[in-house]
């Protein structure tokens, strides 16, 4: 990739505008973990009868339950796919900024 072929103010425009839903996406992930943690919680108390393993797995298999994990499912998804493409827009201006540091020394060389 030359220098000519990175847009350094499309990363860093990408970076900034994106900070915002990389925040929110954070955000609904780690809500739904802990949320996860209150759900089994209260389905838990819904079971009235059975031992501890009986109202667990009632829980964890609930309806309610396995939604919230697709929920999570999607969320994490999310948080990942603007993540690594913040990182890639990171390591372009590495690059932009090592090739433009390359093309210094080589100038320097050349006086």
């Amino acid at each position: 990739m030359s220098v000519e072929e990175i847009n350094i103010d499309k990363a860093l425009a990408f970076i900034r505008n994106n900070a915002g839903p990389f925040s929110k996406a954070k955000a609904e992930r780690i809500y739904l973990e802990q949320y996860r943690k209150s759900l089994k919680a209260i389905l838990i108390q819904e079971c009235e009868d059975g031992t501890i393993q009986t109202k667990e797995s009632y829980a964890y298999s609930h309806p309610d339950y396995l939604e919230l994990l697709q929920g999570l499912k999607a969320a994490v998804e999310e948080e990942e796919k603007i993540r690594w493409l913040m990182i890639a827009a990171q390591a372009k201006i590495e690059v932009y900024r090592t090739q433009q540091a390359n093309n210094r020394f080589i100038d320097k060389a050349h006086t």
